[in-house]
């Protein structure tokens, strides 16, 4: 039998960590897919709407570092397929979810830190 180690509780936060912020990404990407195909197979209308929502972080977030714009402009000139801008807008907003879990999960963890060296643990 193999003898049992400790992981260091930071790398154990820094896998849980990754793995909430990986597990967000995922599920933004199913759901927009799922959309996507309701969109263009079903011609549902809600759909539509649900994704322009979607769409708003990823462009909110290209427009911020100034690639929105020359993206818009590549798509409306036929320089970019529909495929590429979707999937720009999907990697788009895994970015940002992945850093916003990150950044939340060292947020969390320093309040706990805080706290523990107030109460003298």
């Amino acid at each position: 039998m193999t003898p049992m180690v400790a992981v260091p509780p930071r790398r154990v936060l820094i896998r849980t960590m990754a793995a909430n912020a990986f597990l967000l990404s995922a599920l933004y990407l199913v759901v927009g897919l799922v959309l996507e195909l309701l969109r263009r197979r079903v011609g549902w209308p809600v759909a539509t709407r649900l994704l322009i929502a979607m769409d708003a972080l990823p462009a909110r977030a290209l427009d911020a570092v100034g690639l929105l714009t020359p993206l818009r402009e590549a798509y409306l000139a036929g320089d970019v397929r529909e495929w590429v801008l979707r999937a720009v807008f999907s990697l788009t907003a895994m970015v940002v979810i992945f850093a916003t879990a990150v950044f939340v999960g060292l947020v969390m963890s320093g309040l706990g830190l805080a706290l523990r060296r107030r109460r003298g643990i």
